[in-house]
């Protein structure tokens, strides 16, 4: 019979390391898998309502109101996950694979599909003037990059928003790497740097659920009624004011008003938002990929008449099944799936460019 005492483990003799053990792997958080996915959906969803604008007011109202929230909440997210970058080799390599190299490669193919769209023959590759929805890849490659700035700044938000106003009255910028927009968006961005787990908690509670429908619905009433003295475009964030027909003063002005509006927006977008695993919840993890691909099916849908059909022409339909079509076709596009077929080209290894220890690191 063997003692149970002789089964203990045995202390390691004296001077010996113990084995290292492998961290454990870092969980993902839900609730930010899952507003990635919402936001990512609502960006879908604006760029589906787009060719329905025409002549409408509610159609167009409905488009500003959504346009305050989806970018600003998706970068808003996007700050709050860069905050551990800190310039390490091996996260400026992540940097490079993950964020710059599928800048050129999506910049490429959406020059060209555009050109076979309108059988144009042209040869010039603007590969600093970003193609529709690469800016914001563009974007996100300065953002992280000035991460270690804003992070040793005293208060990084009221300058981010001097640099966002003072943008809006400089047409000398340009529109050369999309800078009007890197500024102009860039508040959001070192807002979601500075807050912390609990400040998403406190929007979190049922007062502020209540009122989330209410406050969207007014905010596209507010939006119809100042759109004949305030166009759409200002939440685009790529013009200055005087570009827009507006004065200096003007942009400054509106830079403010529009961030404290997009934030009481974001605001019950989180308070909406499920804190609990779901079916959706792992296609949180591929909104780059639905970001990337579904601009092919809009460009796309608009060249081969999918608009075309009567009921297209009635608001409430169209608007209904453009914005169902649009987050079917996100959904899918975030799946693992098409992660997998087109990790080689959204997120490349590339171990072979870099130093070993960073590349195994």
């Amino acid at each position: 019979m063997t003692d149970s005492h002789q089964l203990q483990e045995q202390a390691p003799p004296r001077g010996s390391a113990l084995p290292q053990q492998a961290a454990p792997p870092k969980q993902r958080d839900a609730f930010f898998d899952n507003a990635k996915y919402l936001a990512i959906v609502l960006v879908a969803a604006g760029h589906a309502w787009e060719p329905l604008r025409g002549d409408s007011r509610t159609v167009t109202a409905c488009y500003m109101a959504l346009y305050a929230l989806h970018m600003p909440a998706f970068i808003l997210i996007s700050g709050y996950l860069s905050r551990s970058f800190d310039g390490r080799p091996d996260r400026v390599q992540r940097l490079l694979t993950g964020v710059a190299l599928p800048y050129v490669i999506f910049q490429i193919a959406y020059t060209y599909f555009q050109r076979w769209l309108q059988d144009d023959e042209d040869t010039y590759l603007p590969l600093f003037e970003p193609h529709w929805l690469m800016w914001f890849l563009l974007a996100l490659l300065a953002w992280r990059l000035t991460v270690p700035l804003w992070k040793a700044v005293r208060h990084p938000v009221p300058l981010a928003l001097a640099l966002a106003a003072a943008a809006t009255a400089s047409p000398s910028i340009g529109n050369d790497l999309q800078l009007q927009r890197i500024l102009q968006f860039l508040p959001y961005f070192v807002l979601g740097l500075v807050l912390r787990r609990e400040h998403f908690q406190r929007v979190r509670t049922r007062a502020v659920r209540l009122a989330a429908l209410p406050v969207f619905a007014c905010a596209v009433l507010v939006a119809y009624r100042v759109l004949p003295r305030m166009k759409y475009t200002w939440f685009y964030h790529r013009e200055s004011a005087q570009e827009m027909g507006e004065p200096w003063w003007t942009g400054i002005v509106l830079t403010l008003v529009m961030f404290a509006c997009s934030l009481v927006l974001i605001a019950c977008f989180f308070a909406l938002v499920p804190g609990r695993h779901g079916w959706y919840t792992k296609l949180g993890a591929g909104t780059l990929y639905g970001y990337l691909l579904h601009g092919f099916l809009i460009k796309g849908a608009r060249h081969w008449g999918w608009y075309d059909p009567e009921v297209m022409h009635h608001e409430p339909a169209a608007l209904l099944i453009t914005t169902v079509v649009a987050g079917l076709g996100m959904t899918l596009l975030c799946t693992p799936v098409v992660q997998r077929i087109f990790r080689p080209i959204v997120e490349p290894r590339l171990d072979w460019a870099f130093r070993r220890e960073h590349a195994a690191r």
